[in-house]
């Protein structure tokens, strides 16, 4: 069987509970996955999606978003790529309060040994980046 890569709507639906049928259909993947049954993975623009989702159509905190996004990376048997840059990118959003993505740009800026070249430098100057003179 090929693995599923897990769309965003799918976490939203297991963790908001706002459509019970989804809902229930989301509980009984996840269990299915954490049994081994199936092979799920997913990757940082899901998480994107997730986190932009939760904050303007749910009206979640940012706490709460990294919450479930930390929840997400924790499901038993759920694959993530980039688990590393995610992990870091989680630590350095709970840290500096940045938004989630912002915080993906800074973690994969930082191995790749980059700079950031943004027109939002506010969300990167007390991060102890190098921010490209734009």
């Amino acid at each position: 069987m090929k693995p599923v890569f897990v769309d965003a709507n799918l976490f939203l639906r297991f963790f908001t509970r706002d459509d019970e049928t989804h809902h229930r259909k989301a509980v009984s993947f996840f269990k299915r996955v954490s049994a081994g049954q199936i092979q799920a993975l997913t990757g940082p623009p899901v998480l994107f999606e997730v986190a932009w989702t939760l904050r303007s159509a749910y009206h979640q905190p940012p706490e709460k978003v990294l919450e479930v996004l930390g929840a997400i990376l924790s499901l038993p048997g759920l694959k993530m790529t980039d688990t590393h840059l995610v992990s870091q990118a989680l630590d350095l959003a709970r840290n500096s309060g940045i938004e989630f993505a912002d915080a993906y740009i800074a973690a994969s800026a930082a191995e790749a040994g980059a700079v950031v070249g943004t027109f939002n430098r506010r969300h990167f100057e007390h991060l102890n980046l190098e921010l490209y003179p734009l």
